[in-house]
Protein backbone atom coordinates (compact mmCIF):
# COMPACT_ATOMS: atom_id res chain seq x y z
CA UNK A 1 0.00 0.00 0.00
CA UNK A 2 1.14 3.58 -0.59
CA UNK A 3 4.25 4.97 -2.21
CA UNK A 4 7.88 4.78 -1.03
CA UNK A 5 8.59 7.41 1.60
CA UNK A 6 11.73 9.31 2.60
CA UNK A 7 13.92 8.06 5.45
CA UNK A 8 13.92 9.72 8.87
CA UNK A 9 17.67 9.98 9.29
CA UNK A 10 19.56 13.07 10.38
CA UNK A 11 21.24 14.73 13.33
CA UNK A 12 17.95 14.87 15.26
CA UNK A 13 17.01 11.30 14.36
CA UNK A 14 15.83 10.67 17.91
CA UNK A 15 13.01 13.21 17.70
CA UNK A 16 10.91 10.93 15.49
CA UNK A 17 12.66 7.57 15.84
CA UNK A 18 11.10 4.13 16.15
CA UNK A 19 13.10 2.41 18.89
CA UNK A 20 12.88 -1.30 19.65
CA UNK A 21 13.50 -2.59 23.17
CA UNK A 22 15.61 -5.75 23.37
CA UNK A 23 15.41 -7.75 26.61
CA UNK A 24 18.45 -9.86 25.74
CA UNK A 25 17.70 -12.78 28.03
CA UNK A 26 14.46 -13.46 26.14
CA UNK A 27 15.18 -12.27 22.61
CA UNK A 28 17.09 -15.10 20.90
CA UNK A 29 19.40 -17.85 22.15
CA UNK A 30 22.46 -18.16 19.92
CA UNK A 31 24.28 -20.96 21.75
CA UNK A 32 21.29 -23.11 22.74
CA UNK A 33 21.75 -22.92 26.52
CA UNK A 34 18.24 -21.59 27.20
CA UNK A 35 19.25 -17.96 27.75
CA UNK A 36 19.11 -15.24 25.12
CA UNK A 37 22.46 -13.73 24.19
CA UNK A 38 24.25 -11.27 21.94
CA UNK A 39 24.91 -13.96 19.35
CA UNK A 40 21.16 -14.46 19.12
CA UNK A 41 20.56 -10.73 18.64
CA UNK A 42 23.22 -10.52 15.95
CA UNK A 43 21.60 -13.43 14.09
CA UNK A 44 18.23 -11.67 14.19
CA UNK A 45 19.43 -8.25 13.04
CA UNK A 46 17.87 -8.88 9.59
CA UNK A 47 14.46 -9.20 11.30
CA UNK A 48 14.96 -5.83 12.99
CA UNK A 49 16.20 -4.20 9.79
CA UNK A 50 13.19 -5.56 7.91
CA UNK A 51 10.94 -4.24 10.64
CA UNK A 52 12.38 -0.80 9.90
CA UNK A 53 13.38 0.41 13.36
CA UNK A 54 15.87 3.23 13.83
CA UNK A 55 17.48 2.09 17.08
CA UNK A 56 17.67 -0.73 19.60
CA UNK A 57 17.41 -0.10 23.33
CA UNK A 58 19.06 -2.92 25.24
CA UNK A 59 17.94 -3.67 28.77
CA UNK A 60 21.03 -4.17 30.97
CA UNK A 61 23.47 -6.67 29.48
CA UNK A 62 26.16 -6.15 32.11
CA UNK A 63 27.68 -8.55 34.63
CA UNK A 64 24.90 -9.29 37.12
CA UNK A 65 23.69 -11.94 39.58
CA UNK A 66 20.28 -11.49 37.91
CA UNK A 67 18.38 -10.94 41.14
CA UNK A 68 16.29 -8.36 39.27
CA UNK A 69 16.60 -9.30 35.63
CA UNK A 70 19.97 -7.58 35.18
CA UNK A 71 18.97 -4.32 36.87
CA UNK A 72 21.33 -5.33 39.67
CA UNK A 73 24.62 -4.44 37.99
CA UNK A 74 27.93 -5.73 39.32
CA UNK A 75 30.17 -4.23 36.59
CA UNK A 76 29.12 -1.72 33.92
CA UNK A 77 32.19 -2.38 31.78
CA UNK A 78 31.71 -6.14 31.48
CA UNK A 79 29.08 -8.07 29.55
CA UNK A 80 27.50 -10.86 31.59
CA UNK A 81 28.99 -14.19 30.41
CA UNK A 82 25.46 -15.55 29.92
CA UNK A 83 25.07 -12.97 27.14
CA UNK A 84 28.55 -12.94 25.63
CA UNK A 85 31.60 -10.68 25.75
CA UNK A 86 32.45 -7.03 25.39
CA UNK A 87 33.98 -7.80 21.98
CA UNK A 88 30.64 -9.29 20.88
CA UNK A 89 28.80 -6.20 22.12
CA UNK A 90 31.13 -4.00 20.08
CA UNK A 91 30.51 -6.16 17.01
CA UNK A 92 26.77 -5.96 17.57
CA UNK A 93 26.85 -2.18 17.86
CA UNK A 94 28.89 -1.94 14.63
CA UNK A 95 26.83 -4.49 12.68
CA UNK A 96 23.57 -2.83 13.65
CA UNK A 97 24.95 0.56 12.63
CA UNK A 98 25.87 -0.83 9.20
CA UNK A 99 22.15 -1.64 8.83
CA UNK A 100 21.21 1.90 9.82
CA UNK A 101 20.21 0.88 13.37
CA UNK A 102 21.64 2.77 16.34
CA UNK A 103 22.18 1.36 19.83
CA UNK A 104 20.92 2.66 23.18
CA UNK A 105 22.21 1.09 26.40
CA UNK A 106 20.56 1.04 29.82
CA UNK A 107 22.18 2.70 32.84
CA UNK A 108 20.89 2.05 36.38
CA UNK A 109 22.27 4.93 38.47
CA UNK A 110 20.12 4.61 41.60
CA UNK A 111 21.71 1.37 42.79
CA UNK A 112 24.17 -1.40 42.05
CA UNK A 113 24.28 -5.11 42.83
CA UNK A 114 25.32 -6.24 46.29
CA UNK A 115 28.07 -8.08 44.38
CA UNK A 116 29.50 -4.81 43.02
CA UNK A 117 33.11 -4.33 44.23
CA UNK A 118 32.19 -1.09 45.97
CA UNK A 119 29.54 -2.75 48.10
CA UNK A 120 31.71 -5.78 48.89
CA UNK A 121 34.44 -3.41 50.06
CA UNK A 122 31.89 -1.41 52.04
CA UNK A 123 30.83 -4.58 53.86
CA UNK A 124 34.48 -5.10 54.81
CA UNK A 125 34.46 -1.69 56.49
CA UNK A 126 36.32 0.18 53.76
CA UNK A 127 35.87 3.85 52.86
CA UNK A 128 33.48 2.69 50.12
CA UNK A 129 30.86 2.62 52.89
CA UNK A 130 30.41 6.35 52.21
CA UNK A 131 29.26 5.54 48.67
CA UNK A 132 26.03 4.01 50.05
CA UNK A 133 23.48 4.83 52.74
CA UNK A 134 24.51 3.00 55.92
CA UNK A 135 22.79 4.00 59.14
CA UNK A 136 22.31 2.69 62.68
CA UNK A 137 18.85 1.42 63.45
CA UNK A 138 16.24 2.91 65.72
CA UNK A 139 14.86 1.32 68.85
CA UNK A 140 16.60 0.42 72.09
CA UNK A 141 18.98 -1.98 70.38
CA UNK A 142 18.93 -0.61 66.85
CA UNK A 143 16.49 -3.33 65.87
CA UNK A 144 14.23 -1.01 63.86
CA UNK A 145 15.03 0.42 60.41
CA UNK A 146 16.45 3.97 60.32
CA UNK A 147 13.22 5.28 58.80
CA UNK A 148 9.87 4.05 57.50
CA UNK A 149 10.64 4.08 53.76
CA UNK A 150 9.20 1.17 51.80
CA UNK A 151 10.80 -0.73 48.93
CA UNK A 152 9.29 -0.43 45.47
CA UNK A 153 9.15 -4.23 45.55
CA UNK A 154 7.34 -4.40 48.89
CA UNK A 155 8.54 -4.48 52.48
CA UNK A 156 11.01 -2.15 54.22
CA UNK A 157 13.61 -0.31 52.14
CA UNK A 158 16.29 -1.27 54.67
CA UNK A 159 18.23 -4.44 55.43
CA UNK A 160 20.34 -5.06 58.52
CA UNK A 161 23.89 -6.37 58.47
CA UNK A 162 25.63 -8.56 61.01
CA UNK A 163 27.40 -5.55 62.53
CA UNK A 164 24.03 -4.01 63.38
CA UNK A 165 23.99 -1.27 60.76
CA UNK A 166 21.30 -0.99 58.09
CA UNK A 167 21.65 -0.11 54.41
CA UNK A 168 19.10 1.50 52.07
CA UNK A 169 17.63 -0.23 49.03
CA UNK A 170 14.58 1.28 47.34
CA UNK A 171 14.27 -1.95 45.35
CA UNK A 172 15.47 -5.46 46.30
CA UNK A 173 17.93 -6.04 49.19
CA UNK A 174 20.43 -7.15 46.54
CA UNK A 175 20.30 -3.62 45.06
CA UNK A 176 21.87 -1.17 47.56
CA UNK A 177 21.23 2.50 46.76
CA UNK A 178 24.19 4.69 45.91
CA UNK A 179 24.92 7.94 47.72
CA UNK A 180 24.75 10.57 45.01
CA UNK A 181 26.04 13.24 47.38
CA UNK A 182 29.49 11.62 47.05
CA UNK A 183 31.63 12.95 44.16
CA UNK A 184 33.06 9.50 43.40
CA UNK A 185 29.59 8.22 42.52
CA UNK A 186 29.08 11.06 40.06
CA UNK A 187 32.53 10.65 38.52
CA UNK A 188 32.11 6.91 38.08
CA UNK A 189 28.86 7.28 36.18
CA UNK A 190 30.28 9.95 33.89
CA UNK A 191 33.18 7.61 33.17
CA UNK A 192 30.74 4.79 32.39
CA UNK A 193 28.85 7.05 29.98
CA UNK A 194 32.09 7.84 28.15
CA UNK A 195 33.04 4.15 28.10
CA UNK A 196 29.92 3.24 26.13
CA UNK A 197 29.78 6.33 23.94
CA UNK A 198 33.35 5.54 22.88
CA UNK A 199 32.17 2.08 21.82
CA UNK A 200 29.67 3.56 19.43
CA UNK A 201 26.39 3.68 21.30
CA UNK A 202 24.08 6.49 20.25
CA UNK A 203 22.23 6.96 23.50
CA UNK A 204 21.46 5.95 27.07
CA UNK A 205 18.21 5.04 28.77
CA UNK A 206 18.26 6.06 32.45
CA UNK A 207 16.48 3.71 34.83
CA UNK A 208 14.48 5.19 37.76
CA UNK A 209 15.83 8.58 36.74
CA UNK A 210 13.99 10.62 39.40
CA UNK A 211 15.09 8.58 42.45
CA UNK A 212 18.85 9.12 42.72
CA UNK A 213 19.15 11.97 45.24
CA UNK A 214 17.96 11.53 48.83
CA UNK A 215 17.33 14.00 51.62
CA UNK A 216 20.56 13.74 53.64
CA UNK A 217 18.55 13.58 56.87
CA UNK A 218 16.67 10.49 55.61
CA UNK A 219 13.43 11.55 57.36
CA UNK A 220 10.34 9.37 57.69
CA UNK A 221 8.02 9.50 54.72
CA UNK A 222 5.11 11.92 55.07
CA UNK A 223 2.43 11.81 52.34
CA UNK A 224 2.37 15.09 50.49
CA UNK A 225 5.74 16.18 51.87
CA UNK A 226 7.41 18.76 49.64
CA UNK A 227 10.12 18.22 48.70
CA UNK A 228 9.83 14.45 48.63
CA UNK A 229 12.67 12.76 50.56
CA UNK A 230 13.86 10.77 47.53
CA UNK A 231 11.76 11.50 44.42
CA UNK A 232 12.40 14.41 42.04
CA UNK A 233 14.68 16.42 44.28
CA UNK A 234 16.03 19.67 42.85
CA UNK A 235 19.66 18.60 43.34
CA UNK A 236 19.13 15.92 40.68
CA UNK A 237 19.07 18.42 37.84
CA UNK A 238 22.71 19.31 38.41
CA UNK A 239 23.56 15.61 37.86
CA UNK A 240 21.80 15.53 34.50
CA UNK A 241 23.29 18.83 33.37
CA UNK A 242 26.68 17.27 33.96
CA UNK A 243 25.64 14.14 32.08
CA UNK A 244 24.36 16.24 29.19
CA UNK A 245 27.78 17.82 28.79
CA UNK A 246 29.24 14.33 28.46
CA UNK A 247 26.61 13.25 25.92
CA UNK A 248 27.16 16.38 23.86
CA UNK A 249 30.82 15.42 23.44
CA UNK A 250 29.63 12.35 21.49
CA UNK A 251 26.38 13.64 19.98
CA UNK A 252 24.64 11.15 22.28
CA UNK A 253 21.06 11.22 23.51
CA UNK A 254 19.22 10.36 26.72
CA UNK A 255 15.79 8.95 27.48
CA UNK A 256 14.81 9.03 31.13
CA UNK A 257 12.44 6.79 33.05
CA UNK A 258 10.71 9.64 34.87
CA UNK A 259 7.49 8.85 36.74
CA UNK A 260 6.02 12.18 37.85
CA UNK A 261 2.38 13.33 38.01
CA UNK A 262 3.34 17.02 37.98
CA UNK A 263 3.65 18.17 34.36
CA UNK A 264 5.77 21.20 35.17
CA UNK A 265 8.19 19.18 37.28
CA UNK A 266 8.37 16.53 34.55
CA UNK A 267 9.24 19.10 31.89
CA UNK A 268 12.20 20.35 33.91
CA UNK A 269 14.09 17.17 33.06
CA UNK A 270 13.67 17.97 29.35
CA UNK A 271 15.17 21.43 29.36
CA UNK A 272 17.76 21.95 26.60
CA UNK A 273 20.71 21.30 28.89
CA UNK A 274 19.35 18.14 30.54
CA UNK A 275 17.69 15.03 29.07
CA UNK A 276 16.64 14.83 25.43
CA UNK A 277 13.50 12.74 26.04
CA UNK A 278 11.62 10.94 28.82
CA UNK A 279 9.12 8.11 28.76
CA UNK A 280 5.44 8.99 28.61
CA UNK A 281 3.73 6.79 31.18
CA UNK A 282 0.40 8.59 31.01
CA UNK A 283 -0.29 7.15 27.55
CA UNK A 284 0.96 3.70 28.56
CA UNK A 285 -1.38 3.58 31.54
CA UNK A 286 -4.44 4.88 29.70
CA UNK A 287 -7.43 2.55 29.18
CA UNK A 288 -8.96 1.96 25.74
CA UNK A 289 -11.24 4.98 26.02
CA UNK A 290 -11.45 7.77 23.42
CA UNK A 291 -11.82 10.68 25.83
CA UNK A 292 -9.01 9.55 28.11
CA UNK A 293 -6.67 8.72 25.23
CA UNK A 294 -7.25 12.12 23.65
CA UNK A 295 -6.70 13.84 26.99
CA UNK A 296 -3.48 11.87 27.50
CA UNK A 297 -2.22 12.84 24.04
CA UNK A 298 -3.11 16.50 24.56
CA UNK A 299 -1.57 16.62 28.01
CA UNK A 300 1.60 14.93 26.82
CA UNK A 301 2.10 17.35 23.94
CA UNK A 302 1.35 20.30 26.21
CA UNK A 303 3.90 19.10 28.79
CA UNK A 304 6.65 18.93 26.19
CA UNK A 305 5.86 22.13 24.30
CA UNK A 306 7.42 24.66 26.73
CA UNK A 307 10.85 23.01 26.50
CA UNK A 308 10.66 22.00 22.83
CA UNK A 309 11.26 18.33 23.56
CA UNK A 310 9.61 15.57 21.51
CA UNK A 311 7.08 13.30 23.17
CA UNK A 312 7.65 9.57 23.48
CA UNK A 313 4.95 6.95 22.99
CA UNK A 314 5.01 3.42 24.30
CA UNK A 315 2.39 0.70 24.68
CA UNK A 316 4.45 -1.88 26.56
CA UNK A 317 7.84 -2.63 28.10
CA UNK A 318 9.59 -5.27 30.20
CA UNK A 319 7.69 -4.18 33.33
CA UNK A 320 4.15 -4.08 31.92
CA UNK A 321 1.51 -6.65 31.01
CA UNK A 322 1.51 -7.08 27.24
CA UNK A 323 -0.80 -4.88 25.21
CA UNK A 324 -2.92 -7.69 23.75
CA UNK A 325 -3.73 -9.01 27.21
CA UNK A 326 -4.21 -5.60 28.81
CA UNK A 327 -6.61 -4.38 26.12
CA UNK A 328 -8.50 -7.67 26.20
CA UNK A 329 -9.52 -7.30 29.83
CA UNK A 330 -12.74 -5.77 31.07
CA UNK A 331 -10.65 -3.23 32.96
CA UNK A 332 -7.93 -2.01 30.62
CA UNK A 333 -6.42 0.47 33.05
CA UNK A 334 -2.84 0.62 34.25
CA UNK A 335 -1.21 -2.77 34.36
CA UNK A 336 0.29 -2.50 37.83
CA UNK A 337 -3.19 -1.93 39.25
CA UNK A 338 -4.90 -4.75 37.36
CA UNK A 339 -2.54 -7.67 36.83
CA UNK A 340 -3.43 -10.80 38.76
CA UNK A 341 -3.20 -14.55 38.41
CA UNK A 342 -5.74 -15.89 35.95
CA UNK A 343 -7.30 -12.53 35.02
CA UNK A 344 -9.77 -13.32 32.19
CA UNK A 345 -8.74 -11.94 28.82
CA UNK A 346 -10.50 -11.87 25.47
CA UNK A 347 -7.49 -12.29 23.19
CA UNK A 348 -9.44 -11.62 20.01
CA UNK A 349 -10.64 -8.29 21.41
CA UNK A 350 -7.20 -7.48 22.79
CA UNK A 351 -5.53 -8.24 19.47
CA UNK A 352 -7.97 -6.08 17.54
CA UNK A 353 -7.41 -3.18 19.89
CA UNK A 354 -3.64 -3.69 19.96
CA UNK A 355 -3.54 -3.48 16.17
CA UNK A 356 -5.52 -0.24 16.22
CA UNK A 357 -3.36 1.13 19.04
CA UNK A 358 -0.23 0.42 16.98
CA UNK A 359 -1.49 2.64 14.15
CA UNK A 360 -2.59 5.32 16.59
CA UNK A 361 0.78 5.34 18.34
CA UNK A 362 2.87 5.33 15.17
CA UNK A 363 0.91 8.28 13.78
CA UNK A 364 1.61 10.55 16.77
CA UNK A 365 4.37 13.20 16.72
CA UNK A 366 7.55 12.20 18.51
CA UNK A 367 9.42 8.95 19.04
CA UNK A 368 7.88 5.50 19.51
CA UNK A 369 9.23 2.60 21.58
CA UNK A 370 8.27 -0.96 20.68
CA UNK A 371 8.89 -3.73 23.20
CA UNK A 372 10.16 -6.97 21.68
CA UNK A 373 7.34 -9.32 20.71
CA UNK A 374 4.73 -6.59 20.39
CA UNK A 375 5.26 -6.79 16.62
CA UNK A 376 4.26 -10.46 16.90
CA UNK A 377 1.11 -9.72 18.89
CA UNK A 378 2.25 -11.79 21.85
CA UNK A 379 -0.12 -12.01 24.82
CA UNK A 380 0.97 -12.07 28.45
CA UNK A 381 2.03 -15.58 29.45
CA UNK A 382 0.86 -17.31 32.61
CA UNK A 383 4.00 -18.48 34.39
CA UNK A 384 3.65 -21.43 36.80
CA UNK A 385 4.22 -20.13 40.30
CA UNK A 386 7.20 -22.40 40.86
CA UNK A 387 8.93 -20.96 37.75
CA UNK A 388 8.46 -17.26 38.55
CA UNK A 389 11.81 -15.49 39.01
CA UNK A 390 10.74 -11.85 39.41
CA UNK A 391 11.54 -10.63 42.97
CA UNK A 392 8.26 -8.69 43.02
CA UNK A 393 6.47 -12.04 43.34
CA UNK A 394 8.47 -13.22 46.34
CA UNK A 395 8.45 -9.88 48.16
CA UNK A 396 4.66 -9.59 47.77
CA UNK A 397 4.22 -12.89 49.57
CA UNK A 398 3.15 -14.53 46.32
CA UNK A 399 0.16 -12.27 45.67
CA UNK A 400 1.75 -10.35 42.78
CA UNK A 401 2.53 -12.52 39.72
CA UNK A 402 5.42 -10.24 38.87
CA UNK A 403 6.63 -9.21 35.45
CA UNK A 404 7.87 -12.49 34.01
CA UNK A 405 4.71 -12.93 31.91
CA UNK A 406 5.92 -10.28 29.45
CA UNK A 407 9.50 -11.61 29.46
CA UNK A 408 8.88 -15.08 28.03
CA UNK A 409 11.39 -15.97 25.25
CA UNK A 410 10.26 -15.02 21.75
CA UNK A 411 9.01 -17.49 19.15
CA UNK A 412 10.97 -17.28 15.90
CA UNK A 413 10.44 -20.51 13.97
CA UNK A 414 7.17 -22.41 14.32
CA UNK A 415 8.54 -25.89 13.62
CA UNK A 416 11.81 -25.62 15.54
CA UNK A 417 12.51 -26.67 19.15
CA UNK A 418 11.26 -24.08 21.61
CA UNK A 419 9.69 -22.18 18.72
CA UNK A 420 13.13 -21.29 17.41
CA UNK A 421 14.27 -19.35 20.49
CA UNK A 422 17.12 -21.82 21.01
CA UNK A 423 18.04 -25.32 19.99
CA UNK A 424 19.21 -27.35 22.96
CA UNK A 425 18.11 -26.37 26.49
CA UNK A 426 14.65 -25.36 27.66
CA UNK A 427 14.32 -21.55 27.86
CA UNK A 428 14.89 -19.90 31.23
CA UNK A 429 11.17 -19.10 31.36
CA UNK A 430 8.69 -21.62 29.97
CA UNK A 431 6.93 -20.81 26.70
CA UNK A 432 3.16 -21.37 26.82
CA UNK A 433 1.50 -24.09 24.82
CA UNK A 434 0.71 -22.79 21.34
CA UNK A 435 3.49 -20.17 21.44
CA UNK A 436 4.70 -21.33 18.02
CA UNK A 437 1.51 -19.94 16.45
CA UNK A 438 3.00 -16.47 16.96
CA UNK A 439 6.37 -17.33 15.39
CA UNK A 440 7.99 -14.66 13.24
CA UNK A 441 8.54 -17.00 10.28
CA UNK A 442 4.85 -17.89 10.19
CA UNK A 443 3.79 -14.25 10.34
CA UNK A 444 6.34 -13.06 7.78
CA UNK A 445 4.39 -14.65 4.93
CA UNK A 446 0.96 -13.52 6.11
CA UNK A 447 -0.06 -10.03 4.91
CA UNK A 448 -2.77 -9.93 7.59
CA UNK A 449 -0.39 -10.68 10.48
CA UNK A 450 0.62 -8.33 13.28
CA UNK A 451 4.19 -8.42 11.98
CA UNK A 452 3.10 -7.33 8.52
CA UNK A 453 1.07 -4.49 10.05
CA UNK A 454 4.02 -3.18 12.05
CA UNK A 455 6.38 -3.41 9.09
CA UNK A 456 4.08 -1.47 6.81
CA UNK A 457 3.17 1.09 9.46
CA UNK A 458 6.82 1.85 10.22
CA UNK A 459 7.58 2.10 6.50
CA UNK A 460 4.73 4.52 5.90
CA UNK A 461 5.09 6.53 9.11
CA UNK A 462 7.07 9.41 7.53
CA UNK A 463 3.99 10.41 5.50
CA UNK A 464 2.76 12.21 8.62
CA UNK A 465 5.68 14.60 8.39
CA UNK A 466 6.91 16.82 11.21
CA UNK A 467 3.86 19.00 11.63
CA UNK A 468 1.87 19.49 14.83
CA UNK A 469 -1.14 17.33 15.60
CA UNK A 470 -4.51 18.84 14.68
CA UNK A 471 -7.71 17.15 15.80
CA UNK A 472 -10.42 16.81 13.17
CA UNK A 473 -14.21 16.71 13.63
CA UNK A 474 -15.34 13.13 14.23
CA UNK A 475 -18.35 11.15 15.51
CA UNK A 476 -18.59 10.27 19.19
CA UNK A 477 -16.07 7.61 20.16
CA UNK A 478 -13.78 8.36 17.19
CA UNK A 479 -10.33 9.95 17.27
CA UNK A 480 -9.30 11.68 14.04
CA UNK A 481 -6.29 13.90 13.48
CA UNK A 482 -3.81 15.10 10.90
CA UNK A 483 -0.20 16.22 10.98
CA UNK A 484 0.39 16.79 7.26
CA UNK A 485 -1.79 18.11 4.47
CA UNK A 486 -3.94 15.38 3.03
CA UNK A 487 -2.99 12.66 5.56
CA UNK A 488 -5.06 11.66 8.56
CA UNK A 489 -5.38 8.95 11.18
CA UNK A 490 -8.85 7.76 12.22
CA UNK A 491 -9.45 5.39 15.14
CA UNK A 492 -12.91 4.08 15.95
CA UNK A 493 -13.30 3.33 19.66
CA UNK A 494 -17.09 3.70 19.52
CA UNK A 495 -19.72 1.00 19.46
CA UNK A 496 -20.84 1.46 15.86
CA UNK A 497 -19.06 1.42 12.47
CA UNK A 498 -18.36 4.87 11.06
CA UNK A 499 -18.35 6.22 7.53
CA UNK A 500 -14.91 7.34 6.38
CA UNK A 501 -14.47 10.83 4.92
CA UNK A 502 -14.55 11.11 1.15
CA UNK A 503 -12.71 11.44 -1.04
CA UNK A 504 -9.98 9.54 0.80
CA UNK A 505 -7.65 6.69 -0.08
CA UNK A 506 -6.98 4.16 2.71
CA UNK A 507 -3.24 3.65 2.98
CA UNK A 508 -3.20 1.18 5.87
CA UNK A 509 -5.87 -0.23 8.17
CA UNK A 510 -5.56 -2.30 11.33
CA UNK A 511 -8.42 -4.52 10.15
CA UNK A 512 -10.86 -4.93 7.28
CA UNK A 513 -13.71 -2.51 6.61
CA UNK A 514 -17.24 -3.85 7.04
CA UNK A 515 -19.41 -4.88 4.08
CA UNK A 516 -20.57 -1.30 3.62
CA UNK A 517 -17.03 0.10 3.55
CA UNK A 518 -17.30 1.59 7.05
CA UNK A 519 -14.62 1.56 9.76
CA UNK A 520 -15.58 -1.05 12.38
CA UNK A 521 -15.28 -0.72 16.13
CA UNK A 522 -11.73 -1.00 17.54
CA UNK A 523 -10.15 -0.38 14.14
CA UNK A 524 -7.78 2.32 12.89
CA UNK A 525 -6.95 3.55 9.40
CA UNK A 526 -4.49 5.92 7.78
CA UNK A 527 -5.98 7.93 4.93
CA UNK A 528 -4.73 10.16 2.15
CA UNK A 529 -7.25 12.60 0.72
Amino acid sequence: MGQPTPARKGTDWWRSAVIYQVYVRSFADGDGDGTGDLAGVRARLPHLARLGVDALWFSPWYLSPMKDGGYDVADYRTIDPAFGTLAEAEKLIAEARELGIRTIVDIVPNHVSDQHPWFRQALDGGPERELFHFRPGRGEHGELPPNDWQSEFGGPAWSRLGDGDWYLHLFAPEQPDLNWAHPAVRQEHEDVLRFWFERGVAGVRIDSAALLVKDPLLPDFTPGRDPHPYVDRDELHDVYRSWRRVADEYDGVFVGEVWLPDAERFARYLRPDELHTAFNFSFLSCPWDPARLRASIDDTLAEHAPVGAPATWVLCNHDVTRTVTRYGRADTGFDFATKAFGTPTDLALGTRRARAAALLTLALPGSVYIYQGEELGLPEADIPRERIQDPMHARSGGTDPGRDGCRVPLPWTADAPYAGFGSREEPWLPQPEGWAAYAADRQAGDPASMLALYREAIRLRPIFGDGPLTWLPAPEGVLAFTRADGVRCVVNLGEDPVVLPTPAQPLLASGPMDDDGRLPQDTAVWLRS
